[in-house]
């Protein structure tokens, strides 16, 4: 400690001069900088798999969506739409259903619209992800001109691919 003697002699002003002082300080401050380091990773992290469910999610609505909604008219752009969103085991099942589905819409001179759409991811982990999807049509057809509501709930398995989310795996649930 110093002392130094201020202008008014009767009064003695005392400066203190620590050094350990400017080193918690300086502790303090590293402290403060790494806690918003790591907070700001935490939030990118979070919005980042957020982001993630919500791509995965909408993957399953329009798979679901382009299975619903097959067109005679337009039969090779309706058949490709759905395997466009595939891969793996469902690209497989497909190829071997699509033929089926292509003749029975064209037998029947089918169409549909989705009138309402509900979707929810039951897991998820960084490469895959479960999400079912249910969805009400309005199916019309050359015996049913006025149209008929159908009902589709789907449980769909989902893989990442180079940065895509793709039905690997899907089937309807009762």
């Amino acid at each position: 400690m110093k002392f130094r003697r201020s202008r008014d002699r009767d009064e003695e002003q005392v400066v203190v001069r620590i050094p350990v002082v400017n080193g918690v300080l300086a502790v303090v401050v590293v402290a403060l900088a790494i806690a918003v380091t790591l907070l700001g990773i935490s939030v990118w992290k979070a919005e980042n798999r957020e982001d993630q469910r919500v791509a995965a999610m909408q993957a399953a609505r329009q798979t679901a969506v382009n299975l619903a909604t097959i067109d005679h008219r337009d039969l090779p752009k309706s058949l490709d739409r759905v395997a466009s969103g595939l891969t793996g085991e469902a690209k497989d099942q497909w190829g071997t259903m699509s033929a089926d589905i292509s003749k029975a819409a064209q037998q029947g001179k089918s169409t549909a619209t989705v009138r309402d759409m509900r979707a929810g991811v039951v897991s998820m982990d960084d490469d895959s992800a479960e999400v079912i999807v249910a969805l009400t049509t309005v199916v019309t057809s050359a015996e049913v001109p006025n149209g008929q509501q159908r009902y589709f709930r789907w449980r769909f398995d989902l893989t990442r691919t180079d940065g895509r989310w793709l039905v690997s795996n899907m089937r309807l649930v009762a």
